[in-house]
């Protein structure tokens, strides 16, 4: 029997606002020593109220439109009931059946590893509503010990509808949502300080088949590699459990266990009436006008997905658009050079292949990468014959270990391109003279056998001669 794999996602990602959710606690606790950034309203005392962030509701707003959603006029907090040790108050402050923002929409491109190529796809969003974190547990033997700094930390979370179809299309979108999330200004999205995790939701059916079966939700996964391999692993074990005439009957929890690669049965899943939602009593609805969104989303930048097609319009590939979209500073960059020099590929080359690699070669980061000015002077040189292209890798190299700006380091070495029709003239005479055997084969239809007098030429000049110019006056003279 064929099947096909049915997944929906609910992402939380940690907001960049200076304070928490509904208090005026630090919102950065990255590294800071544990319960440290806290107070009675994010611990949940008796007696204090919530004051909702306004920073919160307005980035909010500015990723639910960025998402392609519709921000409701109207919403309210409600209360979500759960008693573990990482929630202080024994509820978290959330939405339930009046949400910020609802039905939106990511278009994003699946790329296959082996052949590089990319599909496009989508994936609707059922829905964008805020929340407050939970602290954080970490066990230790029989232990565990809570770190309650990440408490009343503001979360989005974005439920979407079950349109996607692999893990692979799964970690394909989660990307994509990073992306728009940071181009949206209101996350940072830092897997790697956990500012972005993923409970993930998987089930089987039938080819053709439009029943939903029950799933297995996976929960707490932080990273797209750890979102994909635990879909995979499920997905495997599902398909064994249908052949076996065991499908799922009812829906279950699971978690990741990262070091063995697998999942582990944590409870049945709890479905809303275990929650007991009501109304937050203490905290208001939420009332919008379309002014007040349109005044807070008018200045929104393009869509990730826009700038790679932007990119790719140019003649980069899709790797490259994806690194440049990925990291603004090689964005800002690879603009200022293709301003100047009206030629994406070279901007491309230098930015991505030439100042990278140099970078890592040397041990050194980004934030030791050549401003955009000094990266443009060079770009500069080179398209307008003062250096050659193999001699601007040398100085961009230059660049980057000395700190020194490209005009400083070809006046100091000598560096300048070669370009005295004279001079050249007289070299391109003496490498004849010295190759007779060139010219023969040249003459009996070997074109490339003047490579060896171009050659030649380069090497009296240490690589400074013009090698275009070169090879005019070499033809000139042969003719």
């Amino acid at each position: 029997m064929e099947f096909e794999t049915i997944i929906g996602l609910e992402v939380h990602a940690q907001m960049n606002t200076k304070t928490k959710m509904f208090c005026g606690c630090d919102n950065d606790a990255w590294g800071k020593e544990p319960n440290t950034v806290v107070c009675p309203v994010c611990m949940g005392h008796p007696g204090t109220l919530p004051v909702p962030n306004r920073a919160v509701i307005e980035k909010a707003i500015r990723s639910s439109r960025a998402l392609k959603c519709t921000v409701n006029e109207r919403s309210h907090f409600d209360r979500k009931n759960y008693f573990y040790p990482d929630l202080p108050a024994g509820y978290q402050i959330s939405q339930y059946k009046f949400p910020l923002a609802s039905n939106g929409m990511i278009k994003f491109s699946i790329t296959d590893p082996k052949t590089n190529k990319s599909e496009s796809a989508e994936c609707r969003i059922l829905r964008l509503h805020i929340e407050n974190d939970a602290g954080k547990l970490t066990h230790r033997g029989n232990h565990s010990l809570c770190d309650y700094n990440r408490a009343g930390t503001p979360l989005m979370e974005i439920v979407t509808e079950p349109d996607l179809r692999s893990a692979r299309a799964a970690s394909a979108f989660a990307d994509e949502l990073r992306r728009i999330l940071i181009a949206a200004g209101s996350s940072e999205a830092d897997m790697f300080k956990g500012m972005m995790r993923f409970d993930a939701s998987i089930s089987l059916r039938p080819k053709g088949d439009t029943k939903l079966y029950p799933r297995i939700e996976i929960k707490n996964l932080n990273s797209f590699k750890a979102l994909e391999k635990a879909l995979t692993y499920q997905e495997k074990q599902l398909k064994k459990l249908w052949e076996e005439g065991k499908q799922p009957t009812g829906e279950t929890t699971v978690g990741w266990i990262d070091d063995e690669e697998r999942t582990q049965l944590l409870r049945d899943k709890e479905s809303a009436a275990d929650y007991r939602y009501f109304p937050e009593p203490d905290i208001p609805p939420l009332v919008f006008t379309q002014e007040y969104i349109a005044s807070l989303t008018s200045d929104l930048a393009k869509l990730p997905s826009e700038c790679k097609a932007e990119l790719t319009a140019m003649g980069l590939t899709e790797a490259e658009a994806t690194m440049l979209v990925d990291q603004p500073a090689l964005r800002e960059r690879f603009d200022a050079i293709n301003a100047a020099i009206k030629d994406a590929k070279r901007s491309s080359s230098i930015v991505l292949t030439q100042m990278v690699g140099f970078l890592k070669q040397h041990d050194k980061t980004l934030n030791e990468a050549p401003p955009a000015t000094t990266l443009v002077e060079l770009a500069l040189a080179m398209q307008k014959g003062t250096i050659s292209t193999n001699t601007g890798k040398e100085v961009l190299e230059k660049m980057i270990q000395s700190g020194k700006s490209p005009s400083a380091i070809i006046k100091e070495e000598g560096l300048g391109q070669v370009s005295d029709d004279a001079l050249l003239q007289k070299l391109v005479e003496e490498g004849i003279k010295l190759n007779p055997k060139a010219i023969e084969s040249f003459k009996a239809g070997k074109t490339q056998a003047l490579g060896a007098i171009v050659g030649w030429v380069m090497k009296q000049t240490k690589g400074q001669a013009d090698a275009g110019k070169v090879q005019e006056i070499l033809r000139k003279v042969i003719a």
